[in-house]
């Protein structure tokens, strides 16, 4: 059971003003975890949540997040994008951080019912779309470093155009690292994302716009982009690095393979060396490279940073580019324009 309290409505929404992260919409899903099972969630007026200070979210980090997106067709109906891919990973990192399991009812039901009280915040403007960020921090008032007996989960939502505008202009790290063998590479984990955060302002400092990660022990293979998946079409194929316990399993990068292999192209899912990428594009041989993720959905890369040395990817038209293609393909796909052969969409 869903307790919906006296909720809020815009009156008014700027489509055109839709910049990411910017406007939240009015409401928000909220749910306590406490003696061991979840009590009856709560749809509410977005606001400020009172945590003490001691909650363990904030000493031992116990939080981590999905990012999803809903879509309209031109008829007005709402459209989920493999929502079953994101519950299932969301369960994926709360275990490995030793956090409580979400239902499948509190997940899918919460997100139906906050989505239809906001429905009027899902643009119906091609491209755009709601982002949906449903996290679970841990609220156990106690300083001992042990797993939270007390866990509170939220879906807030805002509007969302592109991510990035412009093609990228990237740096292959050489110290630094996203993730290691063991570690929780693998899940939407806040702390990956922090730990980013340092190493990313110094390649800004330098002049790129984002980090390509490479392995913890060599710096020598080539893992993700920024907070992105990373994809290279060299030659004829299309290489990304494996979805390990170190790479963030993508739901786009699942899609890409999947649109890749659709379209004939055959796809690697293998580790690129740093010098095999560097030797491909002194040959003339990469055709393009470029980055995915829920949020950014695709957007190509047109410089590579390698030790001082800068790379410069060739210039091709968007109609021309593959990565046009995807793009294109999933919104059409995800907006009701073309049939889901996929069965993708999950219509509200």
């Amino acid at each position: 059971m869903i307790i919906i309290e006296k909720s809020s409505q815009s009156s008014y929404i700027d489509f055109n003003d839709i910049s990411f992260g910017k406007n939240y919409s009015d409401n928000m899903f909220y749910c306590k975890f406490n003696n061991g099972k979840w009590e009856d969630p709560i749809i509410k007026k977005f606001g400020e949540i009172t945590v003490s200070p001691i909650s363990l979210v904030f000493h031992y980090g116990q939080a981590i997040f999905e990012g999803m997106k809903a879509y309209k067709d031109k008829d007005g109906n709402v459209f989920l994008f493999r929502p079953l891919e994101n519950f299932n990973r969301i369960n994926s990192s709360a275990k490995r951080l030793e956090m409580p399991l979400i239902s499948k009812s509190i997940f899918l039901y919460g997100l139906k019912q906050l989505l239809s009280i906001d429905k009027n915040w899902i643009p119906n403007n091609y491209g755009q779309s709601i982002y949906i960020r449903p996290f679970l921090i841990a609220s156990d008032g106690r300083l001992s470093a042990n797993p939270s007996k007390k866990y509170i989960f939220m879906i807030i939502c805002t509007t969302a155009s592109n991510y990035y505008l412009t093609p990228l202009k990237v740096n292959i790290e050489q110290k630094y690292s996203r993730s290691t063998d063991g570690g929780i590479g693998f899940t939407k984990a806040a702390g990956n994302y922090a730990s980013s955060f340092f190493p990313t302002r110094i390649a800004q400092e330098e002049g790129y716009d984002q980090i390509l990660w490479t392995d913890s022990s060599t710096h020598s293979l080539i893992e993700e982009s920024g907070t992105m998946n990373v994809f290279f079409y060299i030659k004829d194929s299309l290489i990304t690095a494996p979805a390990n316990k170190k790479i963030l399993n993508g739901i786009t990068r699942k899609s890409i393979i999947t649109l890749a292999k659709e379209k004939g192209i055959r796809v690697k899912e293998c580790h690129l060396s740093v010098s095999e990428l560097i030797y491909n594009i002194r040959k003339n041989l990469v055709k393009e490279v470029f980055g995915c993720g829920t949020a950014v959905v695709l957007n190509f890369f047109k410089t590579i940073g390698y030790r001082c040395e800068n790379f410069y990817l060739p210039k091709i038209s968007s109609e021309k580019r593959i990565s046009f293609f995807f793009k294109k393909r999933l919104l059409d796909i995800q907006h009701n324009v073309v049939d889901d052969p996929f069965g993708w969409r999950f219509k509200l």
